[in-house]
């Protein structure tokens, strides 16, 4: 499987990215193991559509095509899903790049056949140069990138994380693709788990799979200013627990919420320890990430108890697309 085909599919919206996305396919057009494609999906953006279709019309494995569903990440995964030739389909955030031999260590992963997904290790590139003193590492994923308490090395996980990831074409098939209502739609909230959702409706289809992260997989991914400050943490952790709600609703707390449990009560508190420590040696920032992992805490409990509250009450639902097919075509979930 390693000589396996691999297309590529990173999901664009806005031509404020332009030269990001550039850089990315870019560093996909460089890898040591070539990709089948590239394929860029516009999410509901004319202008870019057109500006970027212009862009690499001369080159042929880019292919630029227009999310086929309704506005959203999980959509124009799924468009790509459709579009692709490759037998491991990989999945690329528009603001990141990927080091020299990100695909050749995702296609090693896929020697094993019960092996389903693939995922890397992402690095932050923060706006301001240096990550704030306050953001604690344990909190990385406020700004998709791998956090402190992942285990190092190739590792089965629960689920991989959809900025830099791989599946096998025949994990959709077996559970269907990416969920839309609960991901991001470039409009409302900073949304996610639409990854974990996904992972976990795929190992109930094959009890028998297995998805691996493998830290050699490195991409670099933007970190903008507006997201070095405590009102997006606050806000996209807030995010997250009414997305994880959502997960619980359909897949139950059991497997919902198993990765959060050792998270919550042996690293969070191991993190406060530290920057309770630092603060005492008078370290900077170890005051700022203790008290910034417990707001984190309660900003997540109380989107978490307010998602649930929706859902209970039929306000919050999200949709599961057919795998090889439009998002268009959709079954409840």
């Amino acid at each position: 499987m390693s000589n396996a085909d691999i297309s590529v599919v990173i999901c664009v919206y806005t031509e404020d990215r332009w030269e990001d996305i550039l850089a990315a396919v870019a560093s996909v057009r460089a890898q040591s193991r070539p990709a089948r494609e590239t394929l860029l999906i516009v999410d509901h953006n004319v202008t870019l559509l057109e500006r970027l279709t212009g862009e690499y019309k001369e080159v042929e494995e880019v292919r630029v095509l227009a999310n086929a569903g309704p506005r959203g990440l999980s959509a124009g995964r799924n468009t790509g899903i459709a579009a692709s030739h490759g037998e491991i389909i990989a999945f690329l955030d528009d603001d990141a790049v990927a080091e020299h031999d990100w695909l050749r260590h995702f296609a090693e992963g896929y020697e094993d056949p019960r092996v389903m997904a693939v995922g890397g290790r992402t690095m932050p590139i923060w706006a301001s140069g240096r990550r704030p003193a306050w953001f604690p590492k344990e909190f990385d994923w406020v700004v998709g990138c791998t956090y402190k308490g992942l285990p190092p090395g190739r590792v089965r996980v629960r689920n991989v994380l959809g900025g830099n990831a791989s599946f096998r074409r025949t994990a959709f098939e077996a559970a269907g693709g990416f969920a839309t209502g609960i991901g991001r739609d470039g409009d409302k909230r900073p949304l996610g788990c639409e990854e974990t959702e996904l992972c976990i409706r795929l190992t109930r289809a094959r009890p028998d799979a297995i998805l691996l992260i493998d830290d050699r997989a490195v991409i670099h991914h933007r970190v903008p200013e507006p997201r070095e400050h405590f009102a997006y943490f606050r806000t996209r952790t807030y995010a997250e627990g009414l997305s994880k709600a959502l997960v619980t609703r359909s897949v139950g707390t059991d497997k919902g919420l198993e990765s959060e449990r050792r998270y919550t009560t042996r690293v969070l508190p191991a993190g406060v320890a530290r920057g309770l420590r630092d603060a005492l040696l008078a370290r900077p920032g170890g005051a700022g990430q203790a008290g910034a992992i417990v707001a984190g805490v309660a900003s997540a409990a109380g989107g978490y108890v307010v998602g649930s509250f929706r859902a209970r009450r039929g306000g919050a639902a999200f949709r599961v697309a057919a795998a090889g097919k439009s998002p268009d075509s959709e079954g409840a979930a």
